[in-house]
């Protein structure tokens, strides 16, 4: 790890999931630069048995970036890419490794667009964290992001080495983005019904969800991902596992009057389901109501 201690590394979108690989970070002594939308003295990530307070301040102009970093964690919501393509321009040159922490199996469209110097590299977040009215984040599980094994991915692996968020490099990352993403596909019903994970325990909503998912699953066969017939189920479960007041992103936006991500969650996959014509009736409902509730106008 010795190589990587002078490694010069930014967090851009310092929310819960950004927080948390900061804190991460911070905490094995790579604490990185914070840039984000509003100043802060600091980060706090609060969970079972810790309290990590990360340094700031969180840098808010992009123009007093002096040079470019090393690594950069994009952490900011979907729906905030595009507002990120200064900040981008500034810390990123022609060896700096871009790895994205979004939702959804179009990051490396949509940030290399932005990001033509930077060598991008997309990722599977797999905990739950929340953040709390007080401004901390709150961390429910485990650490833990899946990457593509390849050897852009080792920058970012390394730089995570010996932290608590832990790294998987996965030799079939585009099953594992679309099995991401199912389940985010899921969780935008949460967003609709203004429920959160107990909800999922009602007969009605799990056999919605299963009938969703089953659709869900075509499409992403059709794209190339290899999952099997159990994982409409496995997903379910885990749901119907999770505590009852366990609520997600997206619930979080709708409750704030935030933009949602309907598009990069739900969107897609009605998309890319005409494209290969293949029905998703469900979806076809869902991504309207999901649209108007996150757009208007009303």
């Amino acid at each position: 790890m010795n190589q990587q201690v002078h490694t010069r590394i930014a967090v851009l979108g310092p929310g819960a999931i950004g927080t948390t690989v900061a804190a991460a970070l911070h905490e094995v002594g790579r604490t990185p630069m914070l840039c984000g939308r509003t100043p802060r003295d600091s980060l706090v990530l609060q969970g079972s048995g810790i309290r990590i307070v990360v340094p700031g301040p969180v840098r808010t102009d992009p123009a007093q970036i002096a040079r470019p970093v090393d690594l950069v964690f994009l952490a900011v919501k979907a729906t905030q890419t595009a507002a990120t393509a200064q900040w981008l321009a500034a810390l990123s040159g022609p060896q700096t490794v871009v790895c994205v922490l979004q939702n959804g199996v179009e990051q490396l469209e949509s940030v290399t667009a932005l990001c033509p110097q930077g060598r991008v590299v997309p990722a599977v977040v797999w905990f739950p964290a929340q953040a709390q009215s007080d401004g901390s984040v709150l961390l429910r599980s485990d650490a833990r992001i899946s990457l593509p094994d390849e050897a852009t991915s080792l920058v970012v692996a390394q730089a995570l080495q010996g932290s608590r968020c832990l790294v998987d490099l996965v030799s079939n990352f585009r099953s594992l983005a679309w099995q991401k993403l199912l389940q985010n596909a899921a969780a935008g019903l949460m967003a609709l019904t203004h429920r959160r994970s107990g909800m999922y325990g009602r007969h009605d909503i799990s056999k919605l969800t299963l009938d969703y998912l089953q659709e869900c699953l075509a499409v992403a066969r059709a794209e190339g991902a290899e999952l099997g017939d159990e994982v409409p189920q496995a997903i379910l479960d885990k749901f119907q596992a999770s505590p009852a007041d366990l609520g997600t992103s997206i619930l979080a936006d709708c409750e704030a009057g935030r933009p949602l991500e309907w598009d990069i969650r739900n969107g897609v996959i009605a998309r890319r389901g005409r494209a290969r014509g293949i029905p998703t009736p469900i979806g076809d409902v869902l991504v309207p109501l999901l649209a108007a509730a996150s757009d208007g106008p009303g």
